[in-house]
């Protein structure tokens, strides 16, 4: 990985993509622009304002920023920073929010309360953009949702609020497979503000498939209408994988031997823990949604939360506890990552309310550990093994509990100190062998691990796959599609001329 800042270049141009809609391809569309610029061996970093996600990386400055802003570094060949994506908001109620300013954790608002806060959001933002753009040739900005959500225009600071302050120019990305894209680029358009439509450079269609040809009649119409160029449809790419921002697939694709099932929590947190193992020859990976029954299952994962307790009590109520007792006593293995973990034990107090009002909830009682939430948020990259096996593995820690009990005494991981060259063991598991909780995000990363766990969960012979070279190739091949359906020159002519309000 490159450094994050290099000498101060002597030009500095950002472009912003904005989408029609949520899941337009902004995200998608940044990551391959960033490849794009990379590997024509420009300096180019990812940047977005404000993101809301419930999935999130740790940065090596200790920060915790959007998945999908991680991708995207891995697309310049950086190492994520905080400067990336300078404010994160996590859900934790259907109106309210962590607020992370910098990769910390200030608060949770609810959403009335942060509409007033976005001035400081703002500033946060702009210190965050002045400084990679002292630093970078492209910064390679990605909008939230639609700029043409006419309840949050007043002081935006994730659309056209943004690309106002900064002076850029704008290029908007629609879905045409989910249809109506004609109408969501002119609605889109003409909702905006005559200077807003004036920055807006061009547009791009994404996931097309068919004849090009019966779609030219659409897109002569279009810039015709609205004066503005179609800079390239992108072809839908079938079996692409780029990690996700927040929203689950519960689409299955039923291949392996091995059945992996995932409830899918209401406020479910970095579900791309599982890509590596939904994506293996091997594995059938099912994600439950609410109300479904459950299938039977070789494991069962109990993944991350923001609201441990919330979903705790989601989970019995929908007979999950009943369920999993039913799968032990088959034979069946079930991990538990970070908040399921803390679901595994038989406590979670929350004196102080970190995640909702203060108070206890009785866990599964799987494992003899209970936790405690603490207001400190852990935000931390590591390194190990296994306990039991000379097993390489990496991952990142984010959670505001610390968790302890009888259970720990037989550990699931060993991992690095944050300092100095010892190791501390690291999460429990149960007598029997079944049952394993850890906090560590990212395990699933690493083939080696991948590999063991498997065979841990009843596969005989797995098959060896590299998810992080796989994660390379589908950004170069997405680079390479953006190469031939985009007209790269016009973006980079539109990045260099002089300012739109100039």
């Amino acid at each position: 990985m490159r450094q994050l800042f290099k000498n101060q270049s002597p030009t500095r141009q950002t472009l912003m993509v904005q989408g029609t809609t949520s899941d337009a391809g902004k995200s998608t569309l940044v990551a391959g622009l960033c490849r794009v610029l990379w590997r024509m061996d420009k300096s180019v970093v990812p940047f977005k304002p404000q993101n809301m996600a419930l999935n999130s990386a740790v940065t090596e400055d200790g920060g915790e920023i959007g998945r999908a802003q991680a991708v995207q570094a891995q697309a310049c060949g950086l190492a994520p920073h905080t400067d990336m994506n300078p404010v994160l908001l996590k859900p934790n109620s259907d109106t309210g929010a962590q607020v992370i300013i910098h990769g910390k954790a200030i608060t949770n608002m609810e959403a009335a309360a942060y509409h007033d806060y976005k001035q400081v959001a703002m500033a946060a933002v702009l210190e965050s953009h002045r400084r990679l753009e002292q630093h970078y040739d492209y910064v390679i900005v990605e909008g939230a949702g639609s700029p043409a959500e006419i309840n949050l225009r007043a002081n935006d600071i994730a659309n056209m609020g943004f690309a106002e302050t900064v002076d850029c120019p704008v290029i908007i990305i629609a879905d045409i497979d989910k249809g109506g894209v004609f109408a969501h680029l002119v609605g889109t358009l003409a909702l905006l503000s005559e200077s807003e439509q004036a920055r807006v450079a061009g547009f791009v269609i994404n996931r097309f498939r068919g004849d090009i040809g019966l779609l030219q009649p659409g897109l002569d119409w279009l810039e015709k209408r609205t004066q503005k160029p179609v800079l390239g449809v992108l072809p839908y790419l079938h079996g692409f994988h780029l990690e996700a921002e927040d929203a689950v697939s519960i689409d299955q694709d039923v291949k392996g031997s091995l059945r992996i099932v995932v409830p899918v929590l209401p406020h479910i947190s970095n579900h791309t823990d599982f890509d590596p193992l939904r994506l293996h020859p091997d594995v059938e990976l099912i994600y439950v949604a609410p109300d479904q029954t459950p299938p039977s299952a070789d494991l069962v994962i109990l993944p991350g939360s923001k609201s441990v307790r919330s979903d705790l009590a989601w989970l019995k109520n929908q007979g999950w506890d009943l369920y999993l007792l039913k799968h032990l006593r088959y034979g069946g293995k079930l991990v538990g990552i970070c908040g399921g973990y803390q679901m595994l034990g038989k406590f979670i107090h929350d004196p102080k309310g970190i995640e909702s009002e203060p108070g206890t909830s009785q866990g599964l009682a799987l494992l003899d550990v209970e936790t405690e939430l603490l207001d400190q948020k852990q935000l931390t990259q590591r390194t190990g093994r296994l306990f039991s096996d000379d097993v390489r593995i990496t991952g990142y820690e984010i959670h505001c509990g610390e968790t302890h009990g009888l259970s720990m005494q037989r550990p699931f991981l060993s991992l690095k100190a944050t300092q100095g060259d010892s190791f501390q063991p690291e999460g429990a598991t149960s007598e029997d062998g079944q049952i394993v909780g850890t906090y560590l995000h990212g395990l699933f990363d690493s083939s080696e691990f991948v590999t063991h766990f498997l065979k841990w969960a009843g596969l005989t012979t797995v098959q060896s796959v590299d998810y992080e070279t796989r994660k390379f190739q589908d950004l170069d091949r997405l680079a390479d599609s953006l190469e031939a359906h985009l007209d790269v020159p016009s973006l980079m002519a539109i990045m260099h001329a002089k300012q739109v309000s100039a």
